[in-house]
């Protein structure tokens, strides 16, 4: 037992801890309910919310947002396997890399490799840009085709 527990990586688990309580504050105070319903009465289609949330996820980190969003919609309104959350993983995990500090692969994709942001946001931003669009347009279409 001793031996497992020293291979724990306890930073990241105290971050993403950290993460959890600040989610579960904004969850409990009522911010992401208004949130959620400020995003309702604005974009008004489920797909324009998930779209821009993925957009989100390009400057805050998916693990984060989603777990966010989790405490906004309730499962009584999107149950589980929900087309709402399947869109919600793909645009969450996809727009992260419209950016590099969107994702921790980025970021450790910078230090590993010495890219920097700026050499990434001219190179690579827009092709990640219109490859996040052309995979949530051909999602929304497979969806309402085939009902997938």
């Amino acid at each position: 037992m001793a031996h497992a527990l020293r291979k724990i990586d306890t930073p990241n688990i105290l971050f993403f801890l950290g993460i959890l309580i600040g989610i579960a504050a904004l969850q409990s105070t009522g911010i992401l309910a208004s949130l959620a319903q400020w995003l309702t009465t604005t974009l008004r289609d489920d797909n324009l919310i998930i779209i821009s949330l993925g957009l989100l996820s390009a400057i805050i980190d998916n693990v984060p947002l989603v777990a966010a969003v989790q405490g906004m919609y309730d499962l009584s309104q999107y149950p589980t396997d929900h087309y709402f959350w399947e869109f919600l993983a793909y645009s969450t995990g996809a727009g992260g890399s419209t950016l590099i500090i969107g994702s921790a692969a980025g970021v450790v994709a910078m230090g590993m490799e010495k890219i920097s942001f700026f050499w990434y946001l001219k190179k690579i931003s827009l092709l990640a840009l219109l490859g996040y669009f052309a995979g949530a347009i051909t999602y929304i279409l497979q969806h309402q085709i085939f009902g997938l």
